[in-house]
């Protein structure tokens, strides 16, 4: 173990000597070093840690990204059709030309670095603060050095319930870029926001974002991760709600050598929902996909869900990691969590690790995991019916994947999404 360590702590010392954060005001460097002591004192991962055991952070915690070649999908923009207020960053910089005024009703939007530097403003009090509160029971390294080291962001406060959409836009330019974005977002009591987060971003990403939802608000996010083949990704999503507030994510994504999403929920008011979902689909064995979930039921009454479904062929792997805690006092939990993964031929894996820790005895709380090949008696029935073999593969891989879009309570988001999906399987079959 005190070799383990060792090499962990010397490569936590050449990661940290590359990276520098710019001075601000004084609460934000404050935060900052506090965060990069975090990262100084839990080392950064290595594969032989608990929560990293199916997942090897090499390529995340070397000094310089491996480069990943830049694709061109050649579509038309993912919500393309959606009316939102567009924020465009290419290669973890912000774009000014390419994204809208950043001013809509209800809204305030500052860019990260500006906020940075105000003495007086909301975010003090929000910044790393529940990425911080995440760090326990379970370390998230690449969380506090996001925390950190991040060199841009946005800073978003809802007051009402917001008619269009954000939509933070990611572009991968550079092959040898390195992005590290931190946002925040505060939906105040009885608002109502939604974010979209479209793109591959750059060749190695590391993005937090942290979202405190006060009593009776409600934040809704899509993501559609880019496409890119070989880009790499390590994301924390860090949310806390208050009473009959609701949260509610949902994840897509296809490609990537390596992704690590990780999300940490505190239920800590009455009545409060949390959703969480996402649907990868993965060709190949240089296709690595991890789920990490981790919710806290602290409150009465709280409703959870966790619903995650994986597609996985020639070698691919996905991972899911899913815990659902309920403290003392939190009666009346309802929390429900599923993963499972549809294995389309011998060689690809799917590693899980679902729990549950209950400390209230009055809770509904239930997780399953399954690991299965494409049903047999209903491919049989679609041939039959004469739908060739490809088509019929993917008229059922689509049904599986169906639960987790069915979180997706904007149904024409959801839409987009599976039209993504079925032109991702259909150039796969050809």
């Amino acid at each position: 173990m005190q070799a383990l360590r060792d090499l962990k702590q010397s490569t936590t010392r050449t990661r940290l000597s590359d990276l520098k954060f710019e001075e601000g005001a004084a609460w934000a460097n404050q935060s900052r070093a506090a965060a990069r002591d975090r990262v100084a004192s839990m080392g950064l991962p290595h594969k032989r840690d608990e929560y990293w055991k199916f997942t090897d952070p090499s390529s995340l915690v070397e000094a310089q990204p491996t480069p990943a070649a830049v694709f061109e999908a050649g579509e038309t923009p993912v919500f393309g059709e959606v009316d939102r207020l567009k924020i465009v960053f290419v290669d973890g910089v912000f774009d000014a030309d390419a994204s809208d005024p950043l001013e809509i009703e209800g809204l305030e939007i500052l860019r990260l670095s500006e906020v940075f530097t105000r003495d007086i403003h909301w975010a003090k009090d929000l910044y790393g603060v529940l990425e911080a509160r995440g760090q326990s029971p379970v370390e998230r390294p690449f969380a506090a050095l996001n925390t950190a080291f991040a060199t841009d962001g946005v800073v978003i406060r809802a007051t009402v319930q917001v008619s269009r959409p954000i939509n933070l836009i990611y572009h991968h330019r550079d092959t040898k870029s390195d992005a590290i974005l931190h946002h925040l977002i505060k939906v105040e009591e009885g608002a109502d926001l939604t974010v979209l987060e479209t793109g591959p971003a750059a060749a190695r990403f590391n993005k937090v974002m942290e979202i405190d939802i006060a009593d009776k608000g409600a934040f809704h996010h899509v993501r559609a991760q880019g496409r890119d083949h070989e880009r790499r990704a390590v994301t924390g999503t860090f949310a806390r709600l208050g009473t009959e507030s609701a949260f509610k994510s949902f994840t897509l994504t296809a490609n990537g050598v390596l992704t690590r999403n990780e999300c940490v929920i505190e239920l800590t008011g009455d009545d409060a929902i949390a959703h969480v979902a996402g649907a990868a689909v993965g060709d190949g064995d240089d296709f690595h996909h991890d789920d990490t979930v981790f919710i806290t039921h602290d409150a009465v009454n709280c409703e959870s869900r966790q619903v995650f479904k994986k597609v996985l062929r020639n070698g691919a792997v996905g991972v899911f990691q899913g815990k659902i805690l309920v403290k003392e006092g939190a009666q009346k939990t309802d929390g429900y969590q599923i993963s499972q993964s549809l294995l389309l031929d011998g060689d690809s894996q799917f590693l899980a690790k679902p729990e549950l820790e209950i400390y209230a005895d009055d809770v509904i709380c239930s997780h399953g995991s399954t690991s299965g090949a494409i049903d047999e008696d209903a491919l049989f029935y679609l041939r039959s019916r004469g739908v060739e073999p490809g088509k019929a593969t993917d008229l059922l891989t689509l049904a599986f994947l169906a639960e987790a879009l069915d979180e997706i309570e904007n149904e024409a988001l959801a839409e987009d999404l599976r039209h993504r999906l079925e032109a991702w399987l259909a150039r796969r079959r050809s």
